[in-house]
């Protein structure tokens, strides 16, 4: 593959990537970190690291992708900075955990991860099922504590937690504007300390690709990020004209398949 198709591809995963994020409210690392995988298979890449580099450049796309998001919720008072502020602590400290962890893992092993995740959100979306408000906002320590577990599971997974942040905030009986633009605020320092993480981690890897920074192949990154923001607000559009309940089942059925092909691989 010469490097102008393969960027080609990135820019189409890109305009997917927005396009789904927008339509269904998800992150686009949950789309991103599956297509990632596949592609880094056909440019003959090592599955020893094909995970690992999916996943530290799909946190380095959130890093661009998220400060679009964070000034939206924020002009519509959306962020909850109190909750942010003492989560973002924990989520730095557990996302450089994280990405040091999925380090540990091989290639193989990280993806079965990968796919775990994958089918169970699949599940979730299948099902509708959401935590039930059940508690307050813990203290400071609290939100430091659950910071920590969200930054270091997404940095596994190469997501920018909404996935995670937003159930949690629910179930502390946050309103949901306000759970969506706080956990688009944490998406952040997720990202952030998770791409260095994978920097860190990365570097100097025998494996990598031309155009690598430790974890993060710099092609994919400029193509999806060039194209993702734009079709994020296409994808929202689009929300507002196509019975998203059926789309979301769809999608859902989509990543059960992804999952599984993950699993049985």
């Amino acid at each position: 593959m010469t490097l102008i198709y393969v960027f080609a591809s990135y820019l189409a995963l890109g305009a997917l990537a927005g396009t789904l994020a927008g339509l269904f409210g998800i992150g686009g690392g949950l789309i991103i970190v599956p297509v990632l995988i596949f592609s880094f298979g056909l440019q003959g890449i090592s599955p020893e690291i094909a995970a690992h580099l999916a996943v530290g450049t799909s946190l380095a796309t959130i890093v661009f992708t998220s400060l679009s998001s964070i000034r939206s919720h924020h002009r519509h008072g959306a962020v909850r900075w109190d909750i942010f502020r003492p989560m973002a602590v924990g989520i730095v400290v557990g996302a450089i955990i994280g990405a040091w962890s999925a380090s540990l893992l091989s290639g193989p092993a990280l993806e079965l991860v990968i796919g775990v995740f994958v089918i169970a959100v699949a599940i979730k979306m299948l099902t509708g099922a959401n935590p039930k408000p059940g508690r307050v906002v813990p203290g400071q320590p609290g939100l430091v504590a659950s910071g920590g577990v969200i930054g270091w599971a997404s940095a596994i997974f190469g997501i920018g937690g909404g996935t995670l942040t937003v159930p949690y905030m629910t179930w502390c009986n946050v309103r949901m504007q306000n759970a969506v633009g706080t956990s688009a605020a944490c998406g952040l320092p997720i990202a952030v300390a998770g791409a260095l993480g994978n920097i860190w981690t990365g570097w100097g890897n025998t494996y990598l690709p031309e155009y690598s920074v430790g974890f993060i192949y710099l092609p994919a990154l400029l193509g999806i990020i060039l194209t993702s923001v734009v079709f994020a607000r296409v994808g929202a559009t689009l929300a507002h004209r196509l019975d998203a309940v059926v789309l979301k089942r769809v999608f859902a059925v989509v990543l059960l398949l992804v999952g599984l092909r993950f699993l049985l691989s």
